[in-house]
């Protein structure tokens, strides 16, 4: 593909010292026991009974002190030795998230221009996330019946029609450049669907078949992506690529979460006719008594994200699983503080469906 697609998104001690030490040093009697040892020496039968009786009149003039010897001084010390670690409230690691996984550089696709990046990123630092705000009831319910829109942006070259209520379909032109189409309402309302407010597990999903892909050659490649965004995104981007959002892209199979590189290896690639889905739930953390509260300002929901392939779950990852610091950069907008949209990315010659209502998806919930 050329260019990456991150330009598809440019973007010897011992605890508590030696095991020789705590004997030799630390231990009175022991000292005492050697300073007695007779040096190495050949033994006649007599000299034997000579050296039993000495050690008779040793051991009964010896008298050890009331109080252990100091190494150095033989005196008593000062200060109290510090105590010994409790082994027994070492934190279960089972707990800890996993280890990040690795990022790629580039992607094997794409056809995104380094300038498309620079661009994305300068506006992104213009124009900053929207706080979110209560729903009329109205638009909660039709969100909740999946009588959800898609937006058009103007960087989608093709056609987009409703085929039913929550039921799309979109066709893109033959060397179309990346676009985001978004829904026209949140399917994650922060404050009206926040289990914070709620009280309840939230989960948000909807499905993508594609329905052909062409441009099967290296100048015209073509493929699509299913995600999340908070906006404002810039709609030239795929999702995935900025802050604020998260994606699974078909054509490398790789999840991209704000990522400006080349995404983190996920799932196969997603071939022309197979239908695929991405759903996020948001719910309250767990906080096990043992573990220091976290404070205020970084208190967090517990979100997972699942994919699913023809009907069938095909994994997931958690949202706060362990990052790296240096390649990360974060779920800024993704943690459910903010309105989060269905999108759907598209570059090249691609036809597709997607289905915001439950009665359209294959895959069902429990």
């Amino acid at each position: 593909m050329g260019i990456f697609k991150s330009l598809k998104g440019s973007h010897p001690d011992t605890l508590g010292g030696s095991e020789s030490q705590s004997n030799d040093e630390t231990n009175p009697a022991s000292s005492h026991r050697r300073s007695q040892q007779p040096s190495s020496q050949t033994y006649t039968p007599s000299s034997r009974s000579l050296l039993r009786r000495q050690r008779s009149q040793d051991k009964s003039s010896v008298s050890l002190p009331s109080q252990p010897l100091s190494p150095s001084s033989h005196q008593a010390p000062d200060v109290e030795p510090p105590p010994y670690h409790d082994w027994t409230v070492i934190e279960d690691t089972s707990l800890l998230p996993p280890p990040p996984s690795l990022r790629y550089d580039a992607s094997p696709s794409g056809n995104a221009s380094p300038s498309d990046a620079d661009r994305a990123h300068e506006w992104c630092r213009a124009h900053p996330l929207i706080r979110p705000h209560q729903p009329l009831q109205t638009q909660h319910d039709m969100v909740k019946s999946g009588d959800v829109r898609l937006i058009r942006p103007s960087e989608f070259q093709g056609d987009l029609s409703m085929q039913s209520s929550g039921l799309w379909r979109g066709s893109t032109q033959r060397r179309s450049r990346d676009s985001c189409l978004l829904s026209s309402l949140p399917l994650y309302f922060a404050i009206a669907d926040s289990p914070v407010n709620t009280g309840r597990k939230k989960f948000i999903y909807f499905e993508v078949k594609i329905l052909w892909v062409g441009g099967h050659s290296a100048a015209d490649e073509s493929s699509l992506a299913l995600g999340y965004c908070a906006l404002p995104y810039p709609t030239w981007r795929m999702p995935g690529w900025e802050r604020g959002s998260l994606a699974v892209h078909a054509d490398d199979g790789r999840r991209y979460v704000n990522n400006t590189w080349g995404g983190k290896d996920f799932t196969s690639p997603v071939h022309e006719g197979e239908t695929v889905g991405l759903g996020m739930t948001f719910d309250i953390p767990d906080s096990p008594p043992e573990y220091r509260e976290l404070p205020a300002e970084e208190a967090r929901l517990k979100v997972d994200v699942f994919f699913t392939r023809n009907g069938k779950s095909s994994g997931g990852w958690s949202l706060h699983e362990e990052l790296d610091a240096q390649d990360d950069l974060g779920v800024d907008g993704l943690d459910g503080l903010f309105d989060l949209y269905g999108a759907v990315g598209t570059f090249g010659d691609v036809k597709f469906e997607a289905a915001f209502s439950s009665r359209d998806w294959l895959w069902q919930p429990d």
